[in-house]
């Protein structure tokens, strides 16, 4: 028997853990928060019933490797998947952005319509992801959807999620984002943070001994090759060791990882995020729109009509009746690790966004809030660049025994739950053939 640490309690981390518990490991996750989620994480306030994620969230029907996990654990059936309405914002106006007669009234021509259709279907088909990520998502979309399509719907976006390195990001990666997509939009019962308690506890029945508040200042290795883990409280050592922390954080740890491996983590880039919530006495989208998508004209945020990405009304997905009838609104935006953004406080960032929402119904009042919350992190959405797949490092880091598993190296997929259930899984196989 093995005795193995986990660092971070985040969706993959508990994963891993899942999978090297049944093998009859000794396992220990080490978590630096309160709680157990990283960024899938949620928070309640006093009147609610159900948690509300602090980063919006949610399921496809397509993420077979979360819910083949949650049948493991027995917990498929509190997932279910309601069919919200996604929209763009496009010249003042609500378009469906789902396949919907609605989507027929987008202003672009026929011609660019049928192209829509024609290489959004393609997109949806085909498997090639690798023959995708040799163009730019700029030059392919450009080429293949037409000018028309382009400027109007995926150039606005592409800016606002990247900024400044929009024409830099892969194709593979806007492919991943519409082949694995589904109508129905999928959730738990009592929210992302209702599915991680659970998950949670299924592991420390089984065995698992999870640490929170616990965070990992230093990775060591003992003369008998044993890894140290150094917290604020104490040290122990491991036989083997998964991080499933941020490529900057990797390398604070482990300092010793160097040559090629370390020049991948090195060179790998990411942008951050952040929302402001607001829960609002009174709907704002009145169309019932959970998801409205907002046009960005240049990488600089101060010359766009927004302030934010995308406005995402969550109580149009789910109903307020388990939010104490609050209407939860977020404003969420991407952002470089030095935008401004991290440097304001909450209050002028909470001013700041809530100045448009009157633009969306004019009705709105400031009044109609009855609290905001903001939430910002340095590290959510890697940035992949043409050819990506050359770049990935490898979940085995030339230090034995130690294994790095993050969002960076889910490529082609994008971030989120179902890949870091998979990626978390993945780390543990190899760990347990390498253990073997």
């Amino acid at each position: 028997m093995a005795k193995i640490g986990i660092i971070g309690a985040g969706v993959a981390g508990l994963a891993a853990a899942v999978d090297l518990k049944r093998a009859n490991h000794e396992v220990t996750i080490f978590e630096a928060d309160e709680r157990v989620g990283g960024l899938a994480a949620g928070f309640k306030d006093d009147n609610w019933d159900w948690h509300l994620e602090k980063f919006y969230h949610h399921w496809f029907e397509t993420d077979t490797h979360l819910l083949k996990f949650a049948e493991e654990l027995g917990l498929r059936h509190k997932i279910f998947f309601p069919r919200p309405k996604t929209s763009y914002w496009i010249n003042g106006k609500i378009y469906r952005s789902e396949i919907s007669p609605s989507a027929l009234l987008l202003p672009v021509s026929i011609v660019g319509k049928l192209r829509l259709g024609l290489v959004g279907a393609y997109l949806k088909l085909t498997q090639n992801w690798r023959a995708l990520e040799k163009f730019t998502a700029d030059e392919w979309l450009r080429r293949y959807m037409g000018q028309d399509v382009y400027e109007t719907l995926w150039k606005p976006l592409l800016i606002g999620k990247f900024g400044k390195d929009y024409q830099q990001v892969n194709m593979a990666w806007f492919w991943a984002r519409i082949h694995s997509r589904s109508l129905r939009l999928g959730t738990y019962q009592g929210g992302f943070q209702g599915f991680l308690d659970d998950v949670a506890q299924y592991v420390t029945e089984q065995g698992v001994e999870i640490r929170l508040k616990t965070p990992i200042q230093a990775i060591s290795r003992q003369d008998n090759g044993q890894l140290v883990l150094q917290s604020p409280k104490d040290s122990e050592a491991f036989d083997a060791v998964l991080a499933t922390t941020s490529p900057k954080l990797l390398l604070k740890l482990a300092p010793y990882i160097e040559g090629e491996y370390a020049q991948k983590v090195k060179a790998l880039r990411s942008i951050g995020a952040v929302v402001v919530i607001y829960a609002l006495r009174h709907k704002l989208l009145t169309d019932g729109t959970y998801w409205l998508n907002l046009p960005a004209k240049s990488p600089h945020k101060a010359d766009n009509p927004f302030p934010f990405l995308a406005l995402v009304e969550h109580t149009n997905f789910l109903s307020s009746e388990h939010y104490g009838g609050d209407n939860l609104v977020y404003c969420g935006d991407y952002i470089a690790p030095d935008h401004e953004y991290f440097q304001l406080s909450e209050t002028t960032l909470a001013e700041r966004f809530a100045k448009s929402l009157a633009t969306f119904n004019p009705q709105f009042k400031a009044d109609w809030i009855r609290k905001w919350w903001v939430f910002r992190a340095p590290y959510a959405q890697p940035v992949p660049p043409v050819c990506h797949s050359e770049n990935i490092p490898d979940l085995r880091t030339p230090q034995r025994g130690l294994y790095w598993a993050s969002m960076s190296q889910v490529y082609p997929w994008d971030r989120g739950t179902n890949f870091a259930v998979e990626i978390g899984r993945r780390a543990a196989a190899l760990m347990l053939e390498d253990i073997r």
